[in-house]
């Protein structure tokens, strides 16, 4: 039986490079909160990623001329799962408070080890399996007490949905990025979830906002913020399992609530208390045994690239 002086904590560039866009994603909550009150979210959105596409293209342009069918089909088919989780979930919170939200959107977290599994076929090590359940957990206090009242209306099965997408979302950049060039693939998904988005608006009833700075401001902002996020994802994912990606990802709201103390708000003592498992769930799915270097990631083929799931 391995005892914890048997264990070491193990952080890759690729890891940390994670956590730090994390730290970034925490920081945009306060960003959106003020310029939802001057543009509507999918208009927002659109205009976000298309400023992060173009921000992308012009540093990867020297790129682009070598894309691939792969690379074209891994960057729509992420844009589209971006482009869901931002529509359901707009649609979902028309009718349901941000705490039941914030609770069925955690779902994603334990919903991406089962698909890893049984999508990909790379079951998650032990330590991987306790970080979500930690890390679960903590989001679940976050979103506090009232969020555990659980219909089963529109706006909750949306909301479902949404978290299934994010889990998607983050399969799918394991799946792709071991086979594609991380610049050219985070271009082209850029572009698609803002395209679709802007094609959305009519659907869901909003129109093109009156001009402010507010927004305007914001959303450039925020493009760059999310064309290093999503590079970084494509990236790092090359070398991080999807279910340790999606433990770190669900840093986002402790960092945002570190973020939003430093503004002046105010968090609970049972949202510290989330926030504190979910750093013990990071903490602890990094937990490698010292003796055997125990993984749940493909090892590298002789030329130092991984293998496709």
């Amino acid at each position: 039986m391995h005892t914890l002086s048997k264990y070491k904590l193990v952080f890759s560039r690729q890891e940390l490079a994670l956590i730090a866009i994390t730290v970034i994603w925490g920081a945009t909550f306060l960003i959106i909160h003020t310029a939802m009150s001057h543009t509507g979210p999918l208009f927002f959105v659109g205009l976000r990623f298309l400023g992060a596409a173009a921000i992308c293209l012009v540093i990867f342009r020297k790129r682009m001329r070598h894309l691939t069918l792969t690379e074209l089909r891994g960057g729509a088919v992420i844009g589209t799962s971006i482009f869901i989780v931002f529509s359901l979930q707009t649609f979902g919170l028309q009718t349901v408070n941000s705490s039941t939200s914030a609770f069925l959107t955690a779902l994603y977290v334990p919903l991406v080890p089962l698909l890893q599994w049984l999508v990909l076929k790379r079951p998650p090590k032990t330590t991987t399996l306790v970080g979500v359940a930690l890390a679960f957990a903590g989001l679940v206090m976050i979103a506090g007490p009232d969020a555990l009242h659980v219909g089963l209306g529109a706006g909750e099965i949306a909301t479902l949905l949404s978290a299934f997408a994010i889990a998607v979302e983050i399969l799918l950049m394991s799946r792709f990025a071991t086979v594609v060039d991380s610049g050219r693939i985070s271009v082209v998904q850029c572009f698609v979830a803002s395209a679709l988005s802007f094609l959305a608006m009519p659907l869901f009833g909003e129109g093109i906002p009156d001009f402010s700075w507010v927004w305007l401001t914001a959303a450039l902002g925020l493009a760059v913020a999310s064309a290093l996020i999503q590079f970084t994802m494509n990236w790092a994912q090359k070398t991080v399992s999807a279910s340790r990606a999606a433990i770190i990802y669900a840093g986002e709201p402790v960092w945002g609530g570190i973020i939003g103390r430093m503004a002046g708000d105010r968090l609970p003592p049972l949202a510290l208390l989330g926030a504190l498992f979910i750093v013990a769930g990071v903490i602890v799915s990094e937990l490698k045994a010292a003796e055997k270097q125990q993984d749940d990631t493909p090892l590298p083929d002789d030329d130092g690239v991984r293998p496709t799931p």
